[in-house]
């Protein structure tokens, strides 16, 4: 190539506006119809994650595809914890990113679809760029630039922590992008049948947050996660939704709402 094409594809390429940044609504049509057009092992993660890169001509994008889908009447740990009816499935990533949109803190995950690829269903999640995760962040020792925020986005998880009874909310598991927002991934441990919560957990509540967890039915619930959750653990939400909405409510009335609702 001479010096004058360069200068001329250099030019061209200045001039061609870049794709604007996508939706959500849009990122989730990309996920589920873009090609896939390259893959690779994903090195953290013990559901073996790849990373699919998918192009649709205009747009081309990463995305972290699990596909784990396992069920035991026992599973025993290292730790020493037995858990009966253990379930590690994929499924339970797009019903958390269901419910977390349903109750408005969508933007907290990266978007979720089904999409089969190499023969399996899975989960297959927008890559998103992060600047380390929660454990990275404590073994540096970094302080987020707003506390407050970076307090208020912890107690949000916690709630949906608890919510969906994630088994498995590892410091790992915790994203944190370049802007300080925490992106929570993989929830193919959640959604166990138990309807209790963990009190100490919730000390805090997002105003907005509360209500949606009051508005929220069995009808709705179901619109939403029927296709990946069974019925008795969509019932197990809903019981679970009520001891958070008690707790928080209990707090309000000892501390008083400025003290508890932000």
């Amino acid at each position: 190539m001479t010096w004058l094409s360069l200068v001329l594809a250099a030019a061209i390429a200045q001039a061609t506006p870049a794709a604007p940044p996508l939706t959500r609504a849009e990122m989730a049509v990309f996920l589920q119809k873009a090609p896939i057009v390259r893959s690779r092992s994903i090195s953290k993660g013990i559901t073996a994650p790849v990373r699919l890169t998918l192009s649709d001509g205009r747009v081309t994008h990463d995305a972290a595809f699990q596909r784990v889908d396992e069920q035991k009447s026992v599973q025993e740990f290292g730790s020493g914890r037995r858990e009966y009816n253990f379930v590690d499935s994929w499924r339970y990533n797009v019903a958390a990113f269901q419910i977390a949109e349903l109750i408005g803190i969508g933007e907290m995950m990266p978007v979720t679809v089904e999409r089969k690829w190499a023969g399996s269903s899975g989960a297959l999640s927008w890559w998103v760029d992060t600047l380390m995760d929660e454990a990275e962040r404590l073994k540096k020792k970094r302080e987020p630039p707003d506390s407050e925020r970076w307090n208020r986005q912890m107690q949000t998880l916690r709630v949906f922590t608890e919510l969906v009874d994630d088994t498995d909310r590892n410091l790992g598991n915790v994203l944190i992008t370049p802007e300080w927002q925490i992106c929570m991934i993989d929830y193919t441990r959640a959604f166990r049948l138990s309807s209790a919560i963990r009190d100490g957990e919730i000390t805090r509540c997002d105003r907005k947050l509360l209500e949606a967890l009051e508005a929220l039915t069995l009808a709705s619930l179901t619109s939403v996660a029927q296709r990946y959750l069974t019925p008795y653990e969509i019932k197990a939400v809903l019981e679970r939704r009520d001891r958070i909405v008690a707790r928080v409510r209990r707090l309000i009335a000892d501390k008083g709402e400025a003290a508890v609702l932000y």
